[in-house]
Formats: structure tokens, sequence, C-alpha cells
């Protein structure tokens, strides 16, 4: 045998080794970018329903705190919660905005904490059906305007 043909066999010889694990190769990069997507998507999915989270929580906590003792205020100017009104103001705006969440009234002050299941897109192949994110706000009734306005 010659040495060109002894190259041959070789080369044939390690072709034959090789069947199938490009094929391994380009399956598990395929999943790894398609599950990089996913979490691209669907954390900028979950970051947005963080947003909304808060905000809602924030919107409920400003609609609780609008609910003053006004015969208080009437009589001396003091500004005092009435708790159970402003209880009930923040959960029917929470009900309004199609959201459910935990509402404390400490004081002055609203507490409101709303969670939302965010579903995902591509994660959901992963087995991640849902995002749960929570938002948390909180407000106090206040006098006139407290800041510059713009």
């Amino acid at each position: 045998m010659t040495f060109t043909a002894s190259l041959r066999s070789r080369t044939r010889q390690l072709r034959k080794d090789e069947d199938g694990r490009v094929t391994a190769f380009v399956v598990i990069i395929a999943l790894a970018a398609l599950l990089f997507a996913g979490l691209v998507l669907d954390g900028g999915l979950a970051l947005a329903a963080k947003v909304r989270a808060m905000g809602e929580a924030q919107e409920a906590a400003r609609a609780g705190a609008q609910e003053i003792d006004l015969t208080a205020y009437r009589a001396d100017g003091t500004l005092r919660l009435v708790p159970h009104q402003a209880s009930a103001a923040a959960h029917s705006y929470l009900a309004a905005a199609g959201h459910t969440g935990s509402v404390s009234v400490t004081g002055n002050t609203v507490n409101v904490t709303v969670s939302i299941n965010q579903p995902t897109q591509l994660l959901g192949l992963a087995g991640v059906g849902s995002i749960r994110v929570t938002g948390a706000g909180q407000a106090q009734p206040q006098r006139g305007i407290s800041g510059v306005l713009p």
C-alpha cells in the first residue's frame, strides 16, 4: 500500500468515527440559543409587568389616601384617614384595574402590594409557564401642592 492510499484509508476511518457528532453539537447550540432568546424576551416582559404592578399599587394607594376624615379636617384642619374607607377605595381601584392585592392602612399611610403573573412566551418550552412579579406602593394624604410644578 502506498502512502497516499494509506492516508486516504486513514481519513475515511476518521470520518466514520465522527458521524453524528456535528449534529449533536448543532442541536445543543440551537437549544442554548433558544433558551437565551427566551430569557431576553420573557425577562423584558417580566420587567414591564413589574413596572405595571408598581404603577397599579401606587395608584391604588393614592386612591385610598383620598379618603380623609372630613369632619376633623373641617373642624381644625387635621388630615386623618378613615382606615376602612381608605382600604375599600384601594381595593375598589384594584378591582377596576383587574388586579388583586393586599392593602393595609397604618396611621396616615396606605400601603398596597400587587402581584401579577406574567405568562412566558419562549420559556414555556423549558417548563416555565409564568413569572410572578410584585409591586408595592404607598401614599399619604397631602394638603395642597407639596412640590414645585414643572
